[in-house]
């Protein structure tokens, strides 16, 4: 019964470190991409398997590293959320890490050597990402964001589509994961301070930085607008709807954040968002 327990709280301890259900978010994506923005028999087709799951893996590895790397802030932050050093050792991260992100790496191959190539890439930055980028003020949200935009196009990427709706969906996820960077650092401001980063709540404080952030939202809104405008109109409702709600509501509430709750649910508040986004996928004609 004791080793049962054991291997139950070592893999639940897993999901936890790879952040499961933000996994099974990228999947979703990707097929919704292309089943929807590209054409609905290619969740079929075993490319996208491929494509996805080298996708997943590598971004499970990204979780590893970062948590590797951070567990002495986390301790501070969210310390419930720690589980390396505790139910998984350590040298088993680095080991779970190496061998996702050469598995991702891969799958990649197996598809083109462009896709390898951009695995590559993700994996070099993820680890950079964790362990140098991230204490650094903005550079470290563009990186993620940059990433999880490229994990939308990469599926374009994959069918030599060319598709402007994909561009779309990409920019969309790239602005709304890059405000959610932000916010999260408003959120881990104390232990991000006690161990010498500078993020942008650090360097500039927490109201420069939520300007920082309405910023961006007007240049995302104009950007995902003049996309459409040029190269795929959809109608109005379908922003209005899907993008300028939400975003009303996000800037109340940034508007109103001051504590580090606010700003925890800001950052659901945007993990919201990017749901409605992928699902608004389905209504596109």
């Amino acid at each position: 019964m004791a080793s049962i327990n054991r291997t139950r709280t070592f893999i639940e301890s897993l999901l936890k470190l790879t952040r499961f259900g933000n996994l099974v978010i990228i999947g979703i994506a990707q097929y919704f991409t292309a089943g929807f923005l590209i054409d609905k028999t290619l969740p079929g087709d075993i490319r996208l398997f491929l494509l996805s799951a080298s996708t997943i893996v590598i971004a499970a590895a990204g979780y590893v590293i970062n948590d590797y790397y951070d567990v002495k802030i986390d301790y501070i932050n969210k310390p419930d959320r720690v589980v390396i050093g505790r139910n998984i050792p350590r040298r088993y991260a680095i080991l779970f890490h190496v061998v996702l992100s050469g598995a991702g790496i891969l799958l990649g191959l197996f598809l083109s050597w462009r896709i390898a190539a951009i695995n590559v890439m993700s994996v070099f930055l993820l680890w950079l990402y964790s362990n140098n980028l991230k204490r650094l003020p903005f550079i470290g949200n563009f990186s993620v964001a940059l990433l999880t935009g490229l994990s939308i196009w990469i599926v374009d990427l994959l069918y030599y589509r060319g598709s402007a709706l994909i561009l779309i969906y990409a920019s969309f996820a790239f602005f709304m994961t890059l405000v959610r960077e932000i916010i999260k650092d408003m959120e881990d401001l104390k232990g991000d301070n006690t161990f010498g980063c500078r993020t942008l709540p650090i360097v500039w404080g927490l109201r420069r930085t939520k300007f920082v952030i309405y910023l961006i939202i007007a240049v995302f809104a104009i950007t995902v607008l003049l996309l459409n405008h040029f190269y795929k109109a959809l109608p109005i409702q379908y922003y209005v709807i899907f993008l300028f709600v939400p975003l009303l509501i996000l800037l109340y509430r940034l508007v109103l954040a001051d504590t580090t709750k606010d700003f925890n649910t800001l950052s659901t508040v945007c993990k919201i968002i990017m749901l409605f986004g992928i699902l608004s996928m389905a209504f596109v004609q």
